[in-house]
């Protein structure tokens, strides 16, 4: 067969020239997909990053945090298997949500509430009830996980106690050998890493403030509303975390579960919220647009029938219905 990428001054193009001439007309039909894909690069090593210093910062301020990051890229990242899912899980939601931002503002369902930076305790509680102050709380909670300049980020609160205790270890020894291996610095790194896992042990990450919300929302028979107002208004987090906390998953587990999920599967992964099946529409035009989404093959797993089953039920209307 005549090759599909001849041309007057090539006669015949080489097998080279063929896959070369391939790859630019995949690159001029789709432009955008090779710098999206180098953006979830990106952003996922910029949030690795970033909680590496976080957590040299913690074990030694005087460590050089720049010199051990670019070391572990040469060399490799420690614990790289435990921390790639939960990067790249605060990547994608950062850019569903960045896209998201652009066709339709979130406001705060609390109002005045937008640019708190303080502790929900020294808000005045006369106009806010026990909902509103956990909502408040969840805000924050989400704020903690971008650093100054808005870039995302992991906060320490919302690692898994082993995760954490893994890479301050890790940062510690990393120093102690820079140091020539002091034993007298080996006595500091290892008090810096107890003391830190202490407050660890006591910290409250977005886990804990969506557990509480959705309590509070479920006691009050407000859980489906809520959830669908968040679906309607695009404020993933308040989502995220309400169907983390209702099926007894971690937010970042959540999160990546929503982003690579077909649309079929979405009415079973959020059935414990209740919503109706058609508020979900909005969510599934948001995820649909996100350009390089890693969607599971097939949409649903293989042995889900249920949500298979529900989403050509949703489809058909009943016998009696309409007659």
């Amino acid at each position: 067969m005549a090759d599909s990428f001849l041309s007057p001054g090539i006669d015949p193009p080489s097998p080279t020239l063929s896959a070369r001439l391939r790859e630019l007309a995949a690159f001029l039909a789709a432009p955008g997909a090779g710098r999206l894909t180098e953006e979830q690069r990106a952003l996922a090593l910029g949030i690795a990053r970033r909680l590496v210093a976080d957590a040299a910062v913690r074990i030694d301020p005087a460590l050089d945090a720049d010199a051990m990051w670019h070391n572990w890229l040469t060399e490799g990242l420690p614990g790289a298997d435990r921390l790639a899912p939960l990067c790249f899980a605060r990547a994608e939601e950062h850019r569903w949500r960045e896209q998201s931002a652009q066709r339709a503002a979130v406001a705060p369902l609390v109002a005045g509430t937008d640019d708190v930076a303080e502790d929900p305790a020294t808000v005045a509680d006369t106009a806010m009830s026990a909902i509103d102050r956990a909502y408040l709380t969840l805000r924050i909670a989400d704020r903690r996980r971008f650093d100054a300049l808005g870039n995302p980020c992991l906060a320490p609160a919302d690692l898994g106690g082993d995760v954490w205790r893994a890479l301050l270890l890790d940062v510690a020894a990393w120093r102690l050998v820079a140091a020539a291996r002091d034993p007298a610095l080996a006595a500091r790194l290892g008090e810096a890493v107890r003391a830190e896992l202490a407050r660890h042990a006591d910290a409250a990450g977005i886990d804990r403030a969506a557990a509480a919300y959705h309590e509070l929302l479920d006691a009050a028979g407000a859980l489906p509303e809520t959830a669908a107002t968040a679906i309607a208004r695009h404020d993933w987090p308040t989502l995220v975390g309400l169907a983390a906390a209702a099926s007894h998953r971690s937010y970042g587990e959540m999160a990546l579960a929503l982003l690579t999920a077909e649309a079929a599967a979405l009415p079973s992964l959020l059935a414990p919220l209740r919503i109706e099946r058609s508020a979900l529409a909005p969510l599934e035009a948001s995820l649909a647009m996100l350009a390089d989404r890693a969607v599971a093959a097939g949409g649903t797993a293989a042995d889900d029938y249920a949500a298979l089953l529900q989403a050509r039920a949703d489809a058909l209307s009943s016998p009696g219905d309409g007659g």
